[in-house]
């Protein structure tokens, strides 16, 4: 019977921090995600024959450092590129190209039959260039991807493309290019986690103090969740925690302590030794992605308070 109730209080505690843990999850930005970031030298230049609607027939071109903003933007899986260019005069211009599901976006790389969302299929590429108050409704057209180099997660580094669009059904083709350099990409968040092998019991309340340090590679917010379990003669008390967030700075360990009780119907915790587990997430803040401590587990002698 002992053995069959300390089996039910591990899986409870187990799920406790496996639910906590999906919570945290959920909550994370998607991986796919795109992320943008500025170009720090480059250009967007097109032109269209009379006639033709976004160019209104006429010639452009735009330098980074010499506009509003000039973002380059790619999701993780490396399918697509969006370039952003506002211009002083405030006009909006955008770019978006992708390759048809499933591929990816790669140096020589040439993509007919695109088409813009919503009218392209999984299989069709994908092309769309307007402004502001001049976009198509429909409009197909091709692209080539002379250059392009990827930093972590999709992190466009450097784009050379060219591209043409016919819009709206029209025989007039606008003709564009784009260059693009983007700052050296920014390092990929690591997180740690070290469990305590001492806590503390305040032996009136049966609550639990255990903690530990938390390290990382640059600023974070590592949410934490974790549980812990004392085998007893009689009984096996167990309890959790969940969202106990720690600023992390680099540089130095950051401490980081957590109070429970049990919340076994019946039993509390007692002086000696308990199993602690846990476990950190964190959000890069400079990629759509969210990164963990992986699992760690500690036996932690429980003393007097």
């Amino acid at each position: 019977m002992k053995s069959s109730a300390l089996r039910r209080t591990v899986a409870r505690a187990a799920a406790v921090l496996a639910t906590a843990m999906a919570v945290a999850v959920t909550a994370a930005p998607l991986t796919g995600t795109a992320q943008a970031h500025d170009a720090v030298s480059g250009s967007l230049s097109f032109s269209g024959e009379p006639g033709e609607f976004v160019s209104d027939g006429q010639s452009h071109q735009y330098t980074a450092g010499a506009t509003e903003m000039f973002d380059v933007s790619g999701p993780t899986n490396e399918n697509s590129v969006g370039v952003t260019v506002v211009t002083t005069e405030g006009k909006r211009w955008f770019l978006h190209m992708a390759a048809p599901d499933g591929q990816k976006l790669t140096d020589g790389a040439t993509f007919t039959g695109a088409s813009r969302w919503p009218y392209a299929q999984p299989e069709d590429p994908e092309l769309q260039f307007s402004e502001t108050d001049r976009s198509c409704d429909t409009g197909t057209g091709s692209f080539t991807i002379s250059h392009i180099a990827y930093g972590p997660y999709g992190y466009i580094r450097e784009l050379d493309a060219t591209f043409e669009q016919y819009c709206n059904g029209s025989t007039l083709p606008l003709r564009g290019e784009v260059h693009a350099r983007t700052a050296e990409p920014p390092a990929e968040l690591a997180v740690g986690l070290n469990l305590d092998t001492t806590g503390k019991i305040d032996t009136r309340t049966g609550q639990i103090t255990v903690g530990g340090t938390v390290t990382c590679n640059k600023p974070a917010r590592i949410t934490l969740a974790g549980n812990a379990d004392q085998t007893q003669k009689r009984a096996t008390p167990a309890g959790g925690y969940e969202e106990q967030v720690v600023n992390c700075t680099p540089g130095a360990p950051v401490p980081w302590t957590v109070s429970f009780a049990s919340t076994e119907p019946g039993t509390t915790f007692q002086p000696g030794t308990a199993t602690v587990r846990g476990i950190g997430r964190a959000d890069d803040r400079d990629y759509p992605v969210t990164v963990d401590t992986g699992y760690k587990t500690a036996e932690v002698t429980l003393v007097k308070s």
